[in-house]
């Protein structure tokens, strides 16, 4: 996949991605990492707490009774203590080792804690299954120039009042010289529907009243545009809200091209759906002038 190089970053990221880390914000930091990330951290916090707490039980000699006074004992000593299995081979020896003991056994009450609540939390985070095609296209429709890009539920169930949002993202430079980027929202012929269980193909009409009218591909390229779409809508299976967004640049736009019809019948005249055929596009067939997008 190419590397994304406009101003709006990109959400999918490579699983061994980290965001930096912000000390005031650590919950955050948390649930946005990829789950390998995610256990990969857990672990090494668990190591690194079950480390530093052998080598306190360590530099004491005869501090862990029923040992051999090995860095390796007091590891695997602190490893009972931290998880209460207590198996009985190893005890605490000493003064210094029970107080050691009972900080520990208070800090894996807290670890425990709180990587039970993170499990839970990222475990109940609502994701959307929503796949955009790959492109967008401008070709005519009803007459009209009209830029089209389609939209699938990947689940086998429906997302309720589904809506859609599309802007145009762009630089501005206004009278006074001052560099500025800009949100505007796009008209659709259809920006909502009851039920989406399915494929969407959303539209914009590039009329007067667009952004986009009579704008080629080189001069968006030069606003340094971008197309942002947002989907929402209630998952019906979790009864919970669900969002996903994709971005187009403009070298994602297709002009004077369409997408194939991906709804088609079988040999009994049964109608089905080829997903196969979601992000495929074909050339638009010659048209009228009056139906030509650029000059």
């Amino acid at each position: 996949m190419p590397k994304y190089s406009g101003l709006i970053k990109p959400r999918n990221r490579p699983w061994w991605s980290v965001a930096p880390f912000e000390w005031r914000d650590p919950y955050h930091w948390m649930i946005t990492l990829s789950w390998p990330m995610f256990l990969l951290f857990v672990g090494g916090v668990y190591v690194a707490v079950n480390g530093v707490f052998a080598l306190a039980y360590w530099v004491q000699p005869n501090s862990i009774g029923g040992s051999t006074h090995g860095f390796i004992d007091a590891f695997f000593f602190s490893i009972q203590t931290l998880s209460s299995i207590g198996y009985g081979v190893f005890v605490p020896n000493t003064l210094y080792a029970h107080v050691l003991v009972a900080i520990q056994a208070w800090m894996g009450l807290l670890i425990f804690a709180l990587v039970t609540g993170l499990m839970f939390a990222r475990f109940s985070l609502p994701t959307a299954r929503v796949v955009f095609s790959h492109v967008a296209v401008v070709c005519p429709f009803n007459g009209l120039p009209t830029l089209m890009f389609r939209v699938a539920n990947r689940r086998d169930n429906r997302i309720l009042e589904a809506q859609v949002r599309v802007s145009l993202f762009h630089r501005e430079i206004t009278e006074e010289n001052h560099v500025m980027y800009r949100f505007y929202d796009l008209k659709l012929l259809r920006s909502e529907t009851p039920s989406f269980g399915l494929t969407w193909m959303v539209m914009h009409t590039l009329t007067l009243d667009s952004r986009l009218y009579q704008k080629s591909p080189q001069e968006l390229e030069a606003m340094d545009a971008q197309i942002f779409v947002t989907l929402t809508g209630l998952d019906e299976t979790v009864s919970q809200l669900i969002h996903d967004y994709h971005i187009y640049r403009i070298a994602d736009v297709r002009w004077d091209m369409r997408f194939v019809d991906i709804l088609l019948s079988d040999s009994q005249g049964r109608r089905y759906i080829d997903y196969d055929r979601f992000h495929t596009v074909e050339l638009e067939p010659s048209a009228p002038p009056r139906y030509s997008i650029f000059p």
